[in-house]
């Protein structure tokens, strides 16, 4: 008896492929959306409320924000869409009930049927749980201490198989949102120095200039913030539907288990 496995994500080569991807169309878009010649004047200053030339101003470090921006975007579409995959078709709770139900029914034949309408990854634990069900329940050569041992090892091999597969390229997320932020202020430190730099350079107070540089450095921590608020927010979406699949695999696996306990075959 073979494992099935329900395939998705993001092999590691096309990841690293797909952040370098993300980080080339950031700078793209800084150099040519955000330093587009119609958002600065004649002295290359950004045009009153021109966002998008008081965002080229922020620096360097605004094309590094916007490709980690776009990660974020990326890698949240590749685990939604994975994850819808693996949750199969239908509501987790309500297939977990029915395959209880005929569990408790003794009809493994229509449990099996079950799993492969539902085609998901909860589906592929249960398919093999019942599968070894079948095999070892009229296995005269195994006491029955095998037998559940047998059924159970089933089950948590299927269950490793999945498991990777729904936590895969979480890290990516997870550290989009961890470096987001710092990233905006390293952004943010940069612009300020050199806002204050130019400032004493000119040696005569311009609040006009300082309070210009200001919110070019300032723009760093908001698409900082942005990215990293956007990645906290899908990492743990995205966690809490693994636990709930994570959950039923086990409530799932359990019933099994204990009906055949229950059986005294």
């Amino acid at each position: 008896m073979s494992n099935k496995k329900t395939s998705g994500g993001f092999p590691f080569i096309v990841s690293a492929l797909a952040i370098a991807i993300c980080m080339g169309i950031g700078a793209f878009i800084y150099m040519t959306i955000l330093g587009n010649a119609n958002n600065f004047d004649a002295e290359g200053h950004p045009k009153p409320g021109n966002f998008l030339g008081i965002m080229y101003k922020g620096g360097f470090i605004v094309p590094i924000l916007l490709g980690v921006f776009l990660t974020v975007l990326t890698f949240a579409i590749e685990r939604f869409i994975t994850i819808q995959k693996a949750s199969g078709k239908g509501a987790t709770d309500k297939f977990v009930s029915k395959i209880k139900s005929l569990i408790a029914a003794h009809d493994l034949d229509a449990a099996i049927a079950e799993c492969n309408k539902q085609q998901g990854s909860l589906a592929n634990v249960v398919h093999e749980g019942l599968e070894k069900y079948k095999f070892v329940q009229n296995d005269s050569n195994m006491d029955k201490e095998a037998k559940v041992s047998a059924i159970q090892k089933a089950i948590e091999e299927a269950t490793s198989l999945e498991l990777p597969m729904l936590s895969k390229n979480m890290v990516v997320i997870s550290t989009c949102a961890s470096i987001g932020t710092l990233t905006g202020l390293i952004g943010t430190v940069v612009g300020m120095i050199r806002a204050f730099g130019a400032l004493a350079a000119a040696g005569t107070p311009d609040t006009s200039a300082l309070s210009t540089g200001i919110s070019e450095a300032l723009v760093n921590t908001l698409v900082g913030i942005l990215s990293s608020a956007l990645a906290i927010i899908f990492y743990n979406v995205f966690s809490n539907r693994v636990d709930q699949l994570t959950y039923a695999m086990d409530e799932a696996g359990f019933s099994i288990i204990q009906e055949f306990q229950s059986s005294g075959k």
